[in-house]
């Protein structure tokens, strides 16, 4: 499978992320899935690119020219695929990935869950976002979204599309086919 994992690109986080993200991509590619990412050199990023590079397992990076001009791609990306836009580099990372796995990060990662939880939601596809929640990294996130189910403003049940992951063996449950 394709898993494609958003995340954060900054390198000044916790370093127990880097641990646990080096973890998930050593066993995405020992398990012969291809890791698609935003193709940067940076944060947990090129850290689960690594992994997965240094277990054998091959990598598709959906690089944003930007990143590319600026001398931020990773040098781990076995296959690159160009963009234009953060938007058209979301609309990639859904379209090449079979599963969605959101590590710690910030707006972009926000950005990234939402746009495909809201896709799923209208109909548009039917892959959850898988969300590891590392050292309770993504609690506030889980007590707002229950927040704004109990105020009906979410449709449906917003864990059938957002599956909540507080272990490496709770994504390999939920990841599997």
């Amino acid at each position: 499978m394709n898993i494609s994992i958003f995340c954060s690109a900054n390198n000044n986080i916790d370093p127990d992320f880097f641990v646990a993200t080096k973890e998930l991509g050593t066993w995405l590619a020992q398990q012969k899935h291809t890791v698609v990412f935003g193709g940067c050199n940076l944060g947990l990023m090129e850290c689960v690119a690594r992994a997965a590079h240094n277990a054998g397992g091959r990598t598709m990076g959906i690089i944003p020219r930007i990143i590319e001009e600026n001398g931020k791609r990773s040098q781990f990306v076995d296959e690159a695929i160009f963009c234009d836009s953060l938007s058209e580099r979301k609309d990639l990372l859904l379209e090449h990935g079979d599963v969605i796995i959101a590590l710690p990060g910030g707006i972009g990662t926000l950005d990234e869950v939402f746009t495909v939880a809201a896709a799923y939601t209208i109909g548009y596809h039917h892959k959850p976002v898988i969300i590891y929640n590392m050292k309770g990294f993504w609690d506030s996130l889980i007590v707002l979204l229950d927040d704004l189910a109990a105020k009906g403003v979410i449709r449906g049940n917003w864990r059938d599309y957002i599956r909540i992951a507080n272990s490496l063996d709770e994504i390999k449950c939920l990841s599997a086919p």
